[in-house]
């Protein structure tokens, strides 16, 4: 009987996992039963010298899974180049948007000199240029001399004829050889909103080891109007590193319109607050005014004291527009409303104010509660002749402030509401609160519309649609208005 060697064993254990055992039985087995048959192991040399050793065979890759799904190199996907290698892509990504991510919220506040000097470096660093620089065009009233040489009188777009450029910032290599000559080389650009390529032999630079031999320069094109222009240097020139510079331009022109939507948006809070102040009526100054008079000679003292309280009415309702202020001052003011129109009514007007110590100083938006209070006493009053209650109340619900408004006067159809406060407040144009339809409206509902309207639209922006107001009314029932505030929120407080 054939017997195996103890290599063979070994070898066909290591090549199939089998035991030992089973490996000298598989040989004995082979030889006898199917001696005509190739073995399924190789018999071994034994080593020469040495310990004992056997040499065994190299096991074969497993193929890969059918079922498994094979991704490209990160370098293969898009956004990211080709030559770059796929184990650097993904941090060369990463490096990317950590760049953009620095230099967008700067360029939100617009196209100003501490903004460019901020975005300058990111920039630089995503183009992985030698230097570059961003050049702003100066507002008219900004433009130092209209007779300047540098200013752009010809070739300037039609409003812009006396507007000044200007360097805003400049980060990396040859400020000093480049940097004053920055402005003359963005000038074609900012005429006609073209990018340019300028040439060694153009840049006028005498270092034949300058490393900012080459300038590509991209407009700032903002809503059609060019803004400024950002320039990028390098030793030499590309089409890769022209096609970078214009996407870096679109970077930023992008941020530059966000900033304009932002001083848009401004502006309309701005016109939505003097349309707040329009509703205080000139027949309520009027009314204060002449009721002060009338207590001159019968009452000098009280009459003073009125004219103190409408001095402070006029000085906190006409102050510089603030977006936040605390509810302890809202509520002085409104007290002083309130004794102003109860000097006019005397006893008819009755007014109960219950606030938590806790809620006075919650930041709320300015002017919230006062419109409430005017509504309620210039249209819950309306045709009745007998006593008229008005309830201010601010409790503390945990982490907000509930505050309502109430009145037992005539109230008014839920309905009519309802259409009276979805006129748009969105400007003078044809839906807007200066259209004839919404007037009409506004008019009539006796003017409710514009101070529930404007307070519900400002606690929806600032605070999110579940905290706008709710209006419980009836015809004949009394008005209800109720709002909830939060004690805290990131970027509200009181100036």
């Amino acid at each position: 009987m054939f017997l195996p060697s103890v290599a063979d064993v070994v070898a066909c254990a290591a090549a199939s996992g089998a035991t030992a055992g089973a490996c000298a039985l598989r040989g004995r087995l082979s030889r006898r039963v199917r001696p005509s048959r190739p073995a399924r192991w190789s018999p071994v040399p034994w080593p020469r010298r040495g310990p004992f050793r056997a040499r065994l065979p190299r096991r074969r890759a497993r193929p890969p899974l059918p079922t498994a799904r094979r991704l490209p190199p990160l370098g293969a996907l898009p956004g990211v180049p080709s030559g770059v290698p796929s184990g650097r892509a993904e941090p060369a990504a990463f490096a990317s948007l950590h760049l953009l991510s620095r230099a967008s919220p700067a360029l939100r506040a617009g196209l100003t000199e501490d903004a460019a000097r901020k975005a300058a470096r990111p920039l630089r660093a995503l183009l992985g240029a030698e230097a570059v620089a961003l050049v702003g065009l100066l507002p008219p009233d900004d433009a130092d001399d209209p007779d300047d040489p540098d200013d752009l009188d010809e070739d300037a777009e039609p409003g812009r004829v006396h507007a000044a450029p200007r360097l805003l910032a400049w980060d990396g290599a040859a400020r000093g050889a480049h940097a004053a000559d920055a402005v003359r080389h963005a000038l074609p650009v900012l005429a006609t909103g073209r990018p340019r390529v300028i040439a060694p032999e153009l840049l006028g630079c005498p270092n034949p080891r300058c490393p900012a031999r080459v300038a590509m320069v991209a407009p700032l094109t903002v809503e059609g109007r060019v803004e400024g222009a950002l320039t990028a240097y390098w030793r030499n020139a590309s089409t890769a590193r022209v096609r970078a510079v214009g996407e870096a331009a679109r970077l930023v022109t992008g941020q530059l319109e966000l900033a304009g939507l932002d001083g848009a948006r401004l502006r309309l809070a701005e016109a939505e607050m003097r349309a707040l102040r329009a509703q205080i009526s000139p027949h309520f100054v009027y009314n204060s005014l002449t009721t002060i008079a009338s207590f001159v000679r019968t009452d000098p003292g009280r009459a003073r004291e009125l004219l103190l309280d409408f001095a402070d009415f006029a000085r906190y309702s006409f102050r510089d527009p603030r977006d936040f202020t605390t509810l302890a001052d809202e509520l002085r003011s409104i007290d002083r409303y309130l004794l102003l129109e109860r000097a006019r009514f005397g006893d008819r007007l009755r007014f109960r104010v219950d606030v938590a110590p806790e809620v006075l100083p919650v930041a709320v938006p300015f002017l919230a509660l006062q419109p409430l209070v005017e509504n309620a006493v210039r249209h819950g009053m309306a045709g009745r002749a007998d006593a008229f209650h008005v309830s201010i109340i601010a409790r503390d619900s945990g982490a907000e402030a509930a505050i309502s408004v109430e009145d037992d006067g005539v109230g008014m159809d839920p309905e009519r509401l309802q259409e009276i406060l979805s006129a748009p407040l969105g400007g003078p144009g044809p839906t807007g609160w200066g259209s004839v339809a919404t007037r009409a409206r506004r008019r009539d509902g006796g003017g409710a519309g514009i101070g529930l309207a404007n307070v519900d639209e400002r606690l929806r922006q600032v605070y999110g649609d579940e905290y706008g107001l709710t209006v419980e009314t009836a015809l004949g029932a009394g008005t209800k208005v109720n709002l909830r505030v939060p004690k805290y929120r990131p970027g509200v407080f009181p100036d």
